[in-house]
C-alpha cells in the first residue's frame, strides 16, 4: 500500500480526498493533509461541498484528525511542507497552486517524501504527464506534473485522432466553468477580462492548456491552437475542438472509434447539459450528437470534463503509477 500525503486541501486537494474516499483507494493510502486552514474549516468544507453537496458519510474532527467513516488521516497547519517530517511517504500531492518554482516543489522531497505530484501545471517538474497522451514517458522523475483539466480532456483525444487518421491542424475552445483566479465582483486582476465579476459574464481568455499541449504531445506542436471563453457555472466545462485530418471520415467512423475507448475518454449518446456530467470520473466525455464533418473535411468534435471531479480521478490514477514505478 503506498503512502500518500496531500499538501494544500482547496478544490483538488478535498475533491481527491472525496474521490479517494468513495471508491478509487486501490494500492493508496492517504496518511495525512497540510492546509494553513483551521483544521475544523477543513473538515466541515470536506463535509459540505457547494457542488458535489454534502459527503455521504460520516465526517467528524477529533482535535486534529479527521475522520471519514472508518479511515482516520491527522491534519497538518504548515505554511511550508518542508517543515512536517514526510519520513515513509512514498508520494506528496501537491495542491497548493504554488508549486510553480524548483524551491517550493523539492520542498515535499527534501522532507521526506518519495516523489512529488503537482496538481497544476509546473515548469519545476521533470515531467508533465498526461493519461492517455504521454504516459508511456513515466520513470523515475522525482517531480511529475498532472498538467491541467483541460489539458487532460483535449490531449488524449488528439493523440487518438492524430494516431487513427493524421491530424493536420486544428483549433479547440474550452467553454470552461469560473474558478477561483476569478473575482465575484470586478475586482483588479492580472489582465482587465479576468478582473470582471465571474458569475455575470461571458469572459474570453487564455486556456494553459495551448502551450501544455504542445509539451506533452511535442510532435504535433503548433498544429492545435486554443483560447478560452469562462462562463458563469459552477462545475463541469467543455472542449469544442475542430480538426482536418489526413484521411477523409465520416461521422460514423468518429463514433465507433470512440465508443472503442473507456476510462480516459467515455461518450454520451444522450442529449445532455453541462450538470449532467458532474462527478463523471473520465479525463473526456464526447458528446457524440455533436460531432459535425463537413464536405471540406472539418471535424467537429463536442466533450464534457468535469474539471474538478475528473482531474482528481486522474490524480488518483496517476499517483498508483508513480507510486508502483
Amino acid at each position: 500500500m503506498a503512502r500518500v500525503f496531500i499538501n494544500g486541501f482547496g478544490r483538488i486537494g478535498r475533491t481527491t480526498l472525496r474521490a479517494w474516499a468513495l471508491g478509487r483507494r486501490n494500492g493508496l493510502d492517504i496518511v495525512g493533509i497540510n492546509d494553513i486552514a483551521a483544521a475544523d474549516l477543513c473538515a466541515h468544507l470536506f463535509a459540505y461541498d457547494s457542488v458535489f453537496g454534502p459527503f455521504p458519510g460520516a465526517v467528524t474532527l477529533d482535535g486534529d484528525l479527521l475522520r471519514i467513516d472508518d479511515l482516520t488521516i491527522p491534519i497538518y497547519r504548515s505554511a511550508d511542507a518542508g517543515q512536517i517530517d514526510l519520513g515513509g511517504v512514498d508520494l506528496l500531492l501537491e495542491c497548493t497552486g504554488k508549486a510553480k518554482t524548483r524551491d517550493i516543489a523539492t520542498r515535499g522531497l527534501q522532507a521526506g517524501a518519495g516523489r512529488v505530484l503537482i496538481s497544476g501545471p509546473s515548469d519545476a517538474a521533470d515531467l508533465t504527464m498526461v493519461l492517455g497522451a504521454n504516459d508511456d514517458l513515466l520513470a523515475d522523475q522525482p517531480i511529475v506534473s498532472n498538467a491541467s483539466c483541460t489539458t487532460n480532456a483535449l490531449a488524449p483525444i488528439v493523440r487518438l485522432l492524430d494516431d487513427t487518421w493524421g491530424l493536420r491542424t486544428g483549433w479547440m475552445t474550452t467553454i470552461h466553468c469560473y474558478t477561483g483566479s476569478q473575482p465575484t465582483i470586478d475586482a483588479p486582476r492580472d489582465d482587465m477580462l479576468r478582473s470582471r465579476a465571474a458569475g455575470l459574464s461571458m469572459v474570453p481568455t487564455t486556456t494553459s492548456a495551448q502551450p501544455l499541449l504542445n509539451a506533452v504531445l511535442p510532435d504535433i506542436a503548433g498544429r492545435i491552437e486554443a483560447a478560452a471563453v469562462r462562463v458563469p457555472t459552477a462545475s463541469v466545462s467543455a472542449i469544442d475542438l475542430t480538426v482536418t485530418l489526413d484521411t477523409a471520415i465520416s461521422c460514423d467512423q468518429v463514433h465507433d472509434l470512440i465508443r472503442q475507448q473507456s476510462g480516459i475518454i467515455g461518450h454520451t449518446d444522450k442529449p445532455l447539459v453541462s450538470s449532467d456530467l458532474r462527478a463523471r470520473p473520465e479525463s473526456l466525455i464526447v458528446s457524440l450528437p455533436e460531432t459535425r464533418v463537413t464536405a471540406g473535411g472539418l471535424v467537429r468534435i463536442f466533450g464534457w470534463y468535469d474539471n474538478e471531479w475528473g482531474f482528481s480521478c486522474r490524480m488518483l490514477d496517476v499517483a498508483r503509477l508513480i507510486t508502483q514505478n
